[in-house]
């Protein structure tokens, strides 16, 4: 398990494997806790996290080791998945977000157009994955158990069972969390972050590791908008005080308002991963 968060250990299983599959993760962040009537802010100290008797600098030491070696996992997969001129996606959020839903019109849209496939992370269920493959193509669900976020180490296993096809995009969609998916690599070309507009114009702030890290930022449920106090502009100023250089792309995975652009960034980046490059961060078009 975890030291810092409780992420669960040795319970991450892939579709249709039995309970128990091997895997070895830890990671540290910086949340509050509550002792003996006083707050405690356990972010303060080198780790930047708290777990009960485990000093600082073997937290430390520990995060620097799992880190290390989930990166290089993440070099390996990064590595076969430019071989075969994939561009691979890893898409974070929140719960809610509607990002199963805008990855489900995506699909529809573009499958006749270029090869597609899917991993698909949540704690538990193939409800995800089942949605995913109603559209035609083929998705692997993974099932982290109390894991909160995917690993390289599970996304090299999806790979070899899932097998996409030479050149296509692959969309990794990551467990709902705006916290630890930021710090772990699974090697993919980008990070793209969807941020609904139910959640919250102050979400950069609350959460900038996450838009730091991220490569594109799709701002979805804007056909809510005149039904909410939410500060579009603000948002996205909020948004570049973190991430100066982020692309920021307003859209409706519900009714299709701003989609188009969404396709266009995808053209872009699969191009350049034909191509031999990394698409630079301001292009969409």
């Amino acid at each position: 398990m975890c030291t810092v968060c409780g992420c669960g250990e040795g319970e991450t299983r892939l579709e249709g494997e039995g309970k128990g599959h091997d895997h070895e993760h830890a990671h540290s962040h910086g949340e509050g806790a509550h002792h003996r009537h006083d707050t405690h802010h356990y972010g303060r100290g080198p780790a930047h996290a708290h777990a009960p008797g485990v000093s600082q600098t073997r937290m430390v030491r520990i995060e620097q080791d799992i880190l290390a070696r989930n990166d290089a996992y993440a070099r390996a997969n990064r590595s076969r998945l430019a071989r075969a001129g994939i561009l691979a996606l890893n898409l974070v959020s929140s719960p809610g977000s509607g990002k199963t839903t805008l990855l489900t019109r995506t699909l529809r849209d573009l499958q006749g157009e270029m090869p597609l496939a899917v991993i698909e992370g949540d704690q538990e269920t193939v409800n995800d994955a089942e949605q995913i493959r109603a559209t035609g193509v083929q998705a692997l669900q993974i099932n982290t158990g109390k894991g909160c976020h995917l690993d390289a180490h599970m996304v090299g296993h999806a790979l070899d069972e899932l097998r996409p096809k030479a050149q296509s995009i692959l969309f990794i969609e990551n467990v709902g969390n705006l916290v630890c998916p930021a710090a772990f690599d699974l090697g993919e070309a980008q990070k793209v972050l969807i941020l609904s507009v139910t959640e919250g114009e102050d979400k950069p702030l609350k959460y900038p590791h996450m838009f730091h890290a991220a490569d594109l930022l799709l701002l979805n449920k804007i056909d809510l908008l005149p039904h909410l106090d939410f500060d579009v502009a603000r948002c996205e100023e909020y948004a570049r005080r973190i991430n100066p250089e982020i692309p920021i792309l307003p859209l409706s995975a519900r009714t299709g308002e701003g989609m188009e652009s969404w396709y266009r960034w995808l053209r872009l980046a699969r191009e350049s991963r034909l191509l031999g490059r990394t698409p630079l961060a301001g292009e969409t078009a």
